[in-house]
């Protein structure tokens, strides 16, 4: 961590790395990774870490070990961190955090080691030992990126990279035209020269600004899943067997229902009880033991006994698993609007079966020519009722598999009834409406085609689009768990802009609105008043109200 503050007033370059750190941990914690992360702080007042001697690796404390991280973490950041009034040299950082990373990983299962440095490179460092830090990092493979206060741009001072490019020519950083000092100079240039070694040209990519890490980082990461095989045999027929291994590849994703009683001021969960108790509906509510209770199926007004040993007699029984061919179709005949459940699988040969890579190689490359699916009978295991649904095949350059979608039972489907538009010819559109709404639909379309490339872009792709309710989610929890007496912040505008149009889509409609404007003129329908005859107002004299008749028609015609 950095420790200078700046003296114009503006968010210091320590505050801004802390905001940095705090967004990374934060989605750490909501994804539930199983990534373990320590916390090495640099120019504090004291010293505490296994390499610190008389005068070597000074004002470095290893402020938190490597562990899962969790709300302290977070709060240990936003609050207990404060700037030390000391300077330390970030590669002596380096390479005590390389110590640690070797100790604190013996004897675990490790995939990938990486060290994120925050710095503002303001303090002197020595340059004796760099060679020596490159080849430790490549020799225990550690990965390396640093997190700088201000923007590494082109050498025209364009400022922050686009998609991941530094824009660095001849492999020499490009300084922010003001502020920045010669101490920070000759630290970047050092920067560049490890990352160089480690990585080449590539390195370069992995050094950041405050500011741009912010924008990256703003999202919560998704909750870490890993697809579990589904092992199984696809039948066709009595003689055919295929072993293939199925992935859930779509599934719908919930909030994990996490929530807890605990006692108002202790916060802990051991501190309730809580205990359920049967009474029968009477005056005196006299108590019934669970044993004693029977559940029951609410049929109209009436209830039948249904008891546990009833409700396993009904249950489907089957065999087990299942994953069986019952026939094929043309692709045609299986609408889209069929396709329904909560998920989507991928259907593979099974691992290192090369008979049955051929055979499910070839049903997929046979569906695919003929233009044809199977209708396939699924069930999970023998606890599981079974479904119908259908796989298609799905080719693509690494990989072909099938895919496997639920279709409906009778029950299943929804049919409705509207009358026909056409039939009333008072609201028959003109021609030029029609094609002002044509219009309109051309201009939202999400889909821009390059006509020079050939290609097409997709504006709004929602596979790429985090669900919003996750993101307010963790953002009130975060907030909560760090300021539980404070009300909860207000949407952040970026989970508002989440599903709003493409600022693209947006501007190239206005035209077409503006025409539909003029073309469908909305006019206020003023409702008549109903007409109040004299026989209405002296119902109980017929006389008088045939007297008066003549002068409320002659009223009536005047208003008209």
């Amino acid at each position: 961590l950095i420790r200078s503050r700046d003296g114009t007033g503006s968010e210091s370059p320590f505050e801004q790395a802390k905001k940095v750190m705090t967004m990374f941990v934060q989605r750490q914690v909501f994804s539930e990774s199983k990534d373990e992360i320590a916390l090495v702080l640099f120019g504090t007042d004291g010293t505490e870490n296994a390499l610190a001697g008389e005068d070597q690796y000074q004002h470095i404390t290893v402020h938190r070990h490597l562990m899962l991280p969790d709300f302290d973490l977070l709060e240990d950041i936003q609050r207990r961190i404060q700037p030390g009034s000391q300077q330390a040299d970030f590669l002596d950082a380096l390479v005590v955090c390389m110590d640690v990373i070797q100790r604190e990983t013996v004897g675990k299962k490790i995939e990938k080691r990486h060290i994120e440095v925050f710095t503002d490179l303001s303090s002197p460092f020595s340059k004796d030992q760099v060679d020596i830090i490159v080849h430790n990092l490549k020799k225990y493979g550690i990965s390396l990126q640093f997190f700088l206060p201000f923007p590494i741009g082109k050498k025209d001072g364009s400022g922050d990279r686009e998609n991941g490019n530094l824009g660095l020519d001849q492999h020499s950083p490009t300084f922010p035209q003001k502020g920045i000092t010669e101490q920070q100079k000759e630290g970047l240039q050092m920067v560049e020269k490890v990352m160089m070694s480690l990585e080449g040209e590539d390195g370069l990519d992995e050094i950041y600004s405050f500011s741009e890490s912010l924008r990256q980082l703003c999202i919560f990461k998704k909750t870490q899943r890993h697809s579990m095989p589904w092992p199984c045999q696809l039948t066709i027929g009595s003689n055919l067997s295929i072993k293939i291994v199925a992935y859930k590849s779509i599934v719908q994703e919930k909030a994990k229902k996490t929530w807890i009683v605990v006692d108002a001021r202790t916060l802990r969960k051991e501190d309730i009880q809580k205990e359920t108790v049967y009474c029968l509906n009477d005056d005196d509510e006299t108590e019934v033991s669970k044993e004693d209770t029977i559940q029951g199926f609410r049929y109209g007004s009436d209830i039948v006994p249904f008891s546990k040993v009833d409700e396993e007699q009904m249950k489907y029984k089957s065999e087990g698993k299942c994953f069986s061919v019952l026939g094929f179709c043309r692709s045609s005949q299986v609408q889209r609007r069929f396709f329904m459940g909560n998920q989507v699988l991928k259907v593979f040969a099974a691992k290192n079966d090369e008979a049955a890579a051929v055979a499910i190689s070839s049903l997929v490359h046979a569906l695919d020519e003929l233009d044809m699916v199977a209708i396939v009978r699924y069930a999970y295991d023998k606890r599981a009722n079974p479904q119908v649904g259908v796989a298609f095949p799905y080719i693509k350059e690494a990989y072909e598999c099938l895919v496997y979608v639920q279709l409906p039972f009778m029950e299943d489907l929804r049919q409705y009834m509207f009358s026909s538009l056409k039939n009333n010819k008072k609201c028959a559109p003109t021609e030029s409406q029609l094609n002002a709404i044509d219009a309109l639909i051309d201009s939202m379309s999400l889909v821009k085609k390059d006509e020079e490339e050939d290609t097409f872009e997709d504006l709004f792709p929602t596979t790429k689009i985090p669900n919003p309710e996750f993101q307010r989610l963790f953002q009130c929890l975060l907030h909560r768990a760090l300021h539980p007496q404070e009300p909860l912040p207000q949407i952040q505008q970026h989970i508002l802009n989440m599903l709003a149009p493409p600022a693209e889509v947006t501007a190239k409609c206005q035209s077409s609105l503006s025409k539909i404007k003029m073309l469908f003129p909305l006019t206020e329908a003023i409702k008549k008043k109903d007409q109040v005859t004299a026989q209405d107002i002296f119902q109980d004299n017929p006389l008088l109200a045939k007297f008066l008749e003549p002068s409320f028609n002659e009223k009536a015609s005047n208003q008209l």
